[in-house]
């Protein structure tokens, strides 16, 4: 499965599709892969799926499988489509994503979700581009919370994006300290003073992680903003899609030290990813209580 430009791609599957699959190929051909929560697998799950949260994936699909076929869902598709983009490019055989998830499965409908559109860059940064790349990535999702959280009127939600939005402040301040680790150059300043030539005003300069237009992807998101559950799916969501173009940018880098930032880049992201998993946990475990 590949682009018109050879990139490997994965396949759409909706319920009925599934359902005819798993009717006509032998249990143990194929592998199902579970990529929601502890707590969301243990309410209903397909029968033989692997449970793998999506936050986790990175860490745990070497346990996987690449040449068998490879199912993957979520609840609605979000984090499904995420995690077989990501599988795909990282020498997965054939890999399939449940239209509509879970609630498709059961319900016999299709959720839409927004596509996430990918800006590729070339692939010769230097680590100071790669940096400035990065840099205006962190901060498009940060002003993306904050827009958002403007909009919100759930205090759940608004505590979670404060939070969400604190963490790529966090991250903007790492990646400076990445950056003067390197040093400047020769006759030049520090890699990092480049960084303060970014205008957080120019907020139409501003891309998601994973180069999302941020404008674009927020009037599209309306959805995920009714709860904390579903805004923690959201960020999971964008996280991965950032995690994914990180790992790209690195494997195709030519530079060592840009290689060398973008790999350090990749396991903040890895870091973050399970702290929001940690989180989802929590907000699973209230979820439950309260029920």
């Amino acid at each position: 499965m590949a682009d018109k430009k050879g990139r490997p791609r994965f396949a759409v599957m909706f319920p009925d599709d599934l359902q005819e699959y798993i009717a006509e190929h032998r249990e143990g051909s194929y592998q199902l892969v579970d990529v929601r929560q502890p707590e969301e697998y243990e309410g209903f799950h397909l029968p033989g799926a692997r449970l793998i949260p999506l936050p986790l994936l990175a860490e745990t699909m070497k346990q996987l499988d690449r040449n068998s076929d490879t199912i993957v869902y979520c609840s609605v598709g979000g984090r499904s489509m995420m995690a077989a983009q990501f599988m795909a490019v990282r020498g997965f055989g054939r890999v399939f994503h449940l239209q509509g998830g879970i609630e498709a499965w059961e319900q016999g409908t299709a959720a839409s979700l927004p596509e996430l559109h990918l800006r590729f860059i070339r692939g010769d940064e230097s680590a100071i581009e790669a940096a400035s790349i990065a840099y205006r990535f962190e901060t498009g999702l940060e002003q993306f919370y904050r827009r958002a959280l403007e909009q919100s009127t759930i205090v759940e939600v608004r505590d979670l994006l404060e939070k969400l939005a604190s963490a790529e402040e966090s991250h903007k301040k790492s990646l400076v300290r990445l950056l003067d680790s390197l040093g400047p150059g020769p006759g030049a300043s520090k890699p990092a003073d480049s960084l303060s030539q970014l205008d957080p005003a120019e907020k139409n300069d501003w891309i998601i992680e994973g180069g999302l237009d941020a404008d674009d992807f927020l009037a599209r998101s309306d959805n995920y903003f009714n709860s904390a559950r579903n805004c923690l799916e959201l960020a999971i969501m964008i996280e991965v899609h950032g995690l994914d173009l990180y790992l790209r940018m690195a494997n195709t880098c030519l530079d060592a030290a840009a290689k060398e930032l973008l790999y350090r880049l990749s396991e903040e992201e890895k870091t973050h990813l399970n702290s929001l998993a940690d989180l989802s946990a929590k907000i699973g475990r209230k979820q439950v209580g309260q029920d």
